[in-house]
């Protein structure tokens, strides 16, 4: 199967007064054709650095090191020039505010103006390929003369998936597109962002979220993220059912459940908070937080290893030389 995108100890840092803010630390990580990615983890883990770090790069953003490509293109290396080329046609992002990523003083139609504009593409071929999309996403025609405000919030969440998918890009990321959205109108997205993946309108999904019960509906497998690492990777079942980084385990269980009496049941949270990127802890950075904890975790860093078949998990807790518990 064609690999999409093949990220290898990449490292995107934040240069502060203070020092650099490791926000992204050596990941590694595959996506195929026709797959959607769940990507997971708290805020402040990595996820939104690493996805805009692949679309745009703003001071004080910097790329330290290794690889990412998207197919042929070397996204490490490339220029602006290019970047910008590239982006809506190669990959595309759904922004984590969709829903304010449209100004109310503009119509619609003046957005693909400017889409045509910037990519060389005469207007009238953007409105036909908008008002096509549209019909497939259940959008009227008539939304084109119409301002964001005009729309519901379903409705303009499908505007913005419309216009970030108008040249089936490669590569589309969805950074939290259902957080601002009602249950019912959640529903609609998610099986929306499936299907164009089913119809070939897109390549692959990565799905960036908190909510693990979203990306349990549409992923076909799992990254999870912790203080700029990945430490798990798998099948979204199996990670979902049988989590086995001591991290993943704790976001699983935090998880509201139906039919539980809460009064009764607490929820089985993670004490403590994700430490500083600034300066992170030596060894495995969740050590301070981590139940299992063994002395070996907290000078030596876990490596991603596999683990079962497709399973990757970066924990001592699997390796024969982990060492006594402490």
């Amino acid at each position: 199967m064609e690999t999409i995108l093949e990220l290898e100890d990449y490292k995107v840092y934040y240069k502060t007064l203070s020092g650099y803010v490791r926000a992204v630390d050596g990941v590694s990580f595959t996506i195929k054709k026709g797959e959607i990615v769940g990507l997971i983890g708290e805020s402040g883990c990595g996820k939104s650095t690493l996805i805009m770090s692949l679309v745009i790069r703003k001071p004080p953003m910097i790329v330290m090191g290794g690889k990412a490509r998207l197919k042929s293109i070397d996204l490490v290396n490339i220029s602006e020039k290019e970047r910008r080329r590239i982006l809506l046609t190669k990959i595309s992002i759904i922004p984590q505010y969709a829903l304010d990523a449209l100004p109310t003083i503009k119509k619609i139609k003046t957005f693909l103006k400017d889409i045509a504009k910037d990519k060389g593409v005469p207007e009238e071929e953007v409105l036909e390929k908008f008002i096509e999309r549209a019909r497939i996403i259940g959008l009227p025609s008539e939304v084109v003369n119409m301002y964001p405000i005009e729309l519901s919030g379903g409705m303009r969440q499908r505007v913005v998936i419309t216009l970030a998918t108008i040249f089936s890009p490669d590569l589309l990321i969805a950074d939290e597109p259902t957080s601002a959205l009602d249950v019912t109108t959640q529903r609609h997205v998610l099986e929306l962002l499936a299907e164009l993946r089913d119809t070939g309108i897109i390549g692959s999904l990565i799905f960036v979220t908190h909510d693990i019960a979203s990306v349990r509906q549409i992923a076909d497998k799992i990254i999870v993220m912790y203080a700029g690492k990945v430490v798990e990777i798998g099948e979204t079942e199996d990670i979902v059912t049988d989590p086995k980084h001591p991290y993943t385990r704790k976001l699983i269980e935090a998880v509201p459940k139906l039919g539980i009496n809460y009064k009764k049941k607490r929820l089985s949270g993670l004490p403590g908070s994700p430490p500083s990127l600034l300066n992170p802890p030596p060894g495995c950075r969740f050590h301070p937080r981590c139940p299992l904890v063994m002395a070996t975790c907290k000078t030596r860093e876990p490596p991603l290893k596999p683990l079962n078949g497709t399973r990757l998990v970066a924990c001592w807790l699997y390796d024969q030389s982990k060492g006594e518990q402490s």
